[in-house]
């Protein structure tokens, strides 16, 4: 019974199906596009579905205010730190350049017109190479003409040390009729400051004697002098030997 029902259906599928051309046989791909495309369908909609978010990622760091106006807002909050910051750079420096000015204005050597004064510089030399060649020069025959230089050029401390270290040629000079000559060598001026200066000079010496034996020695000297302007005239304050 059961062979005649099933011979029976499969006559009605024969029945009902489409002919065939002979030769040909069935496109296995044809049957495999449903289940290709169904499952293309369902990888896409699962690979293209958003995740769920959670409440910790879309809730803003403050509350009524959202991502943006935050991103907007953080920078504006540094900026008061950063002005600050460079107020106080600022005012470290200006405190800093104030003292160094300062400091420079007070260094003697920035106060030396000497370096740029020409024109002092060259009269201060020539007015005390003139006065040291009078002061240390001394005639025996002619005592006077050094005590009237020694008033014109000289002033303070340097009257009295120049009277000691002429002494002994004013003790001998009647004796043995010396002839003392100074002459200025060379002279440079080591400060100069308004109406103050201080030059480093160097001279020659002649000491002559005119007796019966005549005899001249020769003697090379350097010491520096303290000097001040007094009117038009530049007068020697202070002389240095460099001895103690």
């Amino acid at each position: 019974m059961s062979t005649t029902r099933h011979l029976v259906n499969r006559r009605r599928r024969l029945a009902t199906a489409p002919p065939r051309t002979p030769g040909t046989e069935p496109d296995p791909a044809a049957e495999a596009v449903t289940p290709i495309a169904a499952t293309t369908g369902t990888a896409t909609a699962t690979a293209t579905e958003p995740e769920p978010q959670t409440e910790a990622d879309t809730a803003p760091d403050t509350p009524g205010e959202s991502p943006r106006k935050q991103a907007r807002r953080r920078p504006h909050l540094t900026l008061p730190v950063v002005l600050c910051a460079l107020t106080v750079l600022l005012g470290a420096f200006a405190a800093w350049a104030f003292a160094s000015a300062g400091d420079l204005r007070d260094e003697p050597a920035r106060q030396n017109t000497a370096l740029t004064d020409i024109g002092r510089t060259s009269e201060v030399k020539g007015r005390i190479s003139e006065a040291v060649g009078a002061v240390f020069s001394y005639d025996y025959a002619s005592p006077a003409r050094s005590d009237r230089a020694a008033s014109t050029y000289l002033t303070g401390r340097a009257v009295q040390q120049h009277k000691d270290m002429l002494a002994d040629v004013r003790e001998q000079a009647p004796k043995q009729k010396l002839v003392l000559t100074t002459t200025v060598t060379e002279s440079g001026v080591e400060f100069l400051d308004g109406d103050r200066a201080r030059l480093l000079v160097f001279a020659d010496q002649s000491n002559t004697r005119t007796g019966k034996d005549e005899e001249t020695t020769y003697a090379a000297a350097m010491f520096a002098v303290d000097a001040v302007r007094r009117g038009d005239t530049w007068l020697i304050a202070a002389i240095d030997t460099f001895t103690r």
